[in-house]
């Protein structure tokens, strides 16, 4: 009898098994504890509750999510919005569904010893600048503050920064592209002591671009089945947020076990999830209008070159986050 009804829960949990839908997640870039909400949200089997079978695609810096996303590779990815709306206006119809990060975490990090105390100072300085679609908020800061990004006097010079602090431990630039969780932690890591830089915040000079917020293509959303996985997908990767927000250290470790590069340390890890949990608290993972608008006027702001020519329509929705967080 025992033997019958073991045989029968195996079955139950065969068939459950089974009927897991599957979801597939491609991250901005590589693991790390960046993106601990959804590794928590796997291993603490917050996924398995909802009956998903949840698949965590890395990034890095040969992977576009948004070509990923584009050519049926994933059904959701993570991106900063200015980067979003730009691939939106260009064609691919993406759509945020839900904002994980409510604050800022790029800066601009200075060695104080270029002289520069404020963004005035920024004037006839090399700056270091990420692309691939991470300029964006760079070039509407600039052009928001007046300074030309051609070079001169009274412009900067734009050296295209690699994904590492190499420009400003070389003295190549006087300022580097940096995060709050990452970068910055680099160059401290390297030596230098933050009584020798100075730091700009987008957050604190008012041209903060939302960040690492969850995007699908528009005409999925139309489809039922694929509403409802994207529900109970946020639903359980906000609850792997909000364990990460509370158990940081445990968060970073579980990013750790991920990591198949073995590229990260502990150390590190535990430093960036601290880090992060600043940028993922005050969000239930609903995205603020408010937000949404501040950077959508930096993005018009560009001048010449503005990021976006026109404002959105339908870039964003609480179709999904309205149902999962009820």
């Amino acid at each position: 009898m025992k033997w019958t009804v073991s045989v029968l829960a195996a079955g139950l949990l065969a068939t459950a098994a089974q009927a897991a839908d599957d979801v597939t997640l491609q991250l901005k870039w590589v693991t790390q504890a960046q993106f601990a909400g959804y590794f928590v949200a796997k291993d603490k089997g917050f996924y398995d509750e909802e009956g998903l079978n949840v698949t965590i695609l890395p990034g890095g810096p040969d992977i576009a999510p948004t070509q990923v996303i584009a050519g049926g590779g994933a059904d959701v990815m993570i991106d900063w919005m200015p980067s979003a709306l730009a691939a939106r206006e260009k064609g691919l119809p993406l759509v945020n569904i839900a904002q994980p990060f409510k604050s800022s975490g790029m800066m601009l990090t200075c060695l104080k010893e270029t002289g520069i105390t404020s963004p005035e100072d920024f004037k006839g300085k090399t700056l270091g600048v990420w692309f691939f679609g991470n300029e964006y908020p760079f070039l509407s800061w600039m052009a928001t503050l007046g300074i030309p990004t051609t070079g001169g006097a009274d412009g900067v010079e734009v050296l295209k920064q690699g994904f590492n602090v190499d420009p400003l431990l070389q003295k190549q630039a006087a300022c580097i592209s940096t995060m709050t969780y990452n970068e910055y932690w680099q160059v401290i890591d390297a030596g230098i002591s933050p009584d020798d830089l100075v730091t700009f915040k987008y957050q604190d000079m008012g041209v903060a671009t939302m960040e690492d917020g969850l995007y699908v293509l528009e005409d999925n959303l139309k489809d039922a089945a694929f509403e409802d996985r994207m529900v109970r997908f946020v639903r359980a990767s906000m609850k792997g947020w909000k364990y990460a927000e509370e158990n940081p250290d445990e968060a970073a470790m579980i990013v750790l076990d991920n990591d198949e590069t073995g590229a990260q340390t502990e150390t590190h890890q535990k430093r960036m999830m601290g880090e992060v949990a600043k940028l993922t608290a005050g969000s239930n993972g609903t995205l603020d209008p408010a937000d949404y608008d501040r950077t959508v006027k930096t993005l018009l702001a560009g001048g010449s070159d503005p990021v976006i020519s026109k404002e959105p329509e339908g870039a964003w929705t609480h179709q999904i986050t309205d149902k999962a967080l009820q």
